[in-house]
């Protein structure tokens, strides 16, 4: 099937001509139809699949002119970078329409997106926090939203955004579609769905636990931090080979002391992008990355959703996430578009069960590497990495402390002494009266 056979009119043709789009993903083609038919509609595939043209197309092929200033389309997104990709993605397919697309997200002024929104738009991409924000400044009215999107929900839940979606949901018109798409489906997930969806059409291409066998998957076996930031500087510097490398780690702490650790020997090489960062640098860091300026981009699991960066070689997971769709997310930035990708991961031991875990999920076991030779291998561990003394879950219980007796024993012979009195005993002090002036005057009346 090609996107002529998908009954699109022409603007959008000839944006996709210009793109050198032929041929629809399965999710673009699955879910064309059932969007255009009005019905809702839950969309559940791999990431990288293309997703976000998959609910547009439809969504564009139906918008038509109109004057009015409130947003007919919204789409909801969890993070900043998100609303930035598919406000693009909407630009490049409306090149040939006459309609106007704005973004609105937290971390930047909120007064110069109340005078974007006060301008007017037909499509609005938010992440929650803000759209709650502009919606109760009287800005922003909802009264118009013919259509809802809402993209990697799971994600959203996973941040916390449940009061948020809650709250905008409760003040859309009641007669709306709903579009909801996401690489998972959990049951919280599956409870909005219940809640604020009518009888909506599931659209999945392919099971969540098939890998992506056009990534090549491997790890290193490593035994603490130190160790791991030597593997990476080993690794990295065969630029032949690691043209473009995405590193996750676990925490925006541990992001920004890999950089610190990694960038003197990768100067103006390396970004890094987490949600402590200003707007301003994290936009910076990712166009940077996406126009090859930067040749690194360390991040945490905010990178993980969503973001179509084209062409990355490798993605190398410093640490091994705890969940094992959080690693499918993490491997999927690389092997899009048809296109070959490596992933590997840094596991030390502790990370080892959820590493079993995530080869579980996928019904696949994992090449094991060597590390290089002649790498350092570090004797020092960090501060996470030592052993709480006496963790149950570490050693064991201490010997001995099964004999002992604990808080209760018997008192030693001075301490049974029991004070009789005697010329050395203290007489009770006496307690002057604050109110003695007060009982004076009564005892005079």
């Amino acid at each position: 099937m090609t996107f002529q056979d998908l009954n699109l009119n022409t603007p959008l043709q000839n944006a996709l001509n210009d793109l050198g789009f032929v041929n629809p993903t399965p999710i673009q083609e699955k879910a064309y139809p059932v969007i255009l038919s009005g019905r809702d509609a839950v969309g559940i595939a791999q990431t990288g699949t293309g997703k976000t043209f998959a609910y547009l197309l439809p969504l564009l092929r139906q918008l038509k002119y109109s004057e009015s200033k409130h947003p007919r389309i919204l789409v909801v997104v969890p993070t900043r970078e998100l609303v930035l990709q598919v406000v693009g993605e909407v630009e490049k397919l409306t090149k040939y329409m006459n309609l106007k697309v704005v973004g609105v997200y937290g971390g930047t002024n909120i007064n110069t997106q109340r005078q974007l929104v006060f301008q007017g738009m037909d499509i609005l991409v938010a992440t929650p926090g803000r759209l709650v924000d502009l919606v109760l400044t009287g800005v922003l009215r909802m009264k118009s939203i013919q259509k809802l999107v809402i993209d990697e929900v799971d994600e959203m839940l996973n941040l916390g955004f449940r009061p948020q979606l809650m709250n905008f949901m409760e003040s859309l018109p009641q007669k709306r579609q709903n579009l909801m798409f996401s690489a998972t489906l959990t049951d919280e997930v599956a409870m909005l769905i219940d809640s604020y969806f009518y009888e909506p059409i599931t659209i999945e291409v392919e099971n969540q636990r098939t890998p992506l066998e056009q990534i090549v998957q491997y790890y290193y076996a490593v035994p603490n931090f130190f160790t791991k930031i030597n593997l990476l500087q080993s690794l990295l510097k065969n630029t032949d080979e690691f043209e473009r490398v995405l590193i996750f780690t676990a925490s925006k702490q541990l992001a920004d002391r890999v950089f610190e650790l990694i960038n003197p020997i990768f100067p103006e090489q390396i970004g890094v992008l987490h949600s402590n960062k200003s707007q301003n640098l994290r936009i910076s860091s990712l166009e940077r990355f996406k126009n090859g300026t930067s040749r690194m981009l360390i991040a945490t699991d905010v990178a993980s959703r969503g973001l179509d960066i084209a062409d990355i070689s490798h993605v190398i997971n410093f640490d091994v996430p705890d969940v094992p769709e959080d690693y499918i997310h993490r491997i999927g930035r690389t092997g899009r578009a048809d296109k070959a990708g490596i992933a590997l991961s840094f596991v030390n031991e502790p990370e080892m069960k959820y590493f079993a875990e995530i080869e579980k999920f996928m019904n696949r076991v994992m090449e094991a590497k060597p590390l290089p030779e002649g790498l350092k291998i570090s004797n020092t561990f960090t501060d996470e990495e030592r052993p709480v003394l006496f963790d149950k879950d570490y050693i064991g219980k201490p010997k001995g402390i099964a004999e002992s007796q604990g808080a209760f024993h018997e008192k030693k012979d001075k301490n049974k002494k029991v004070n009789l009195g005697g010329p050395g005993e203290r007489k009770p002090r006496k307690v002057k009266s604050r109110n003695r002036g007060v009982e004076r005057k009564r005892a005079q009346k």
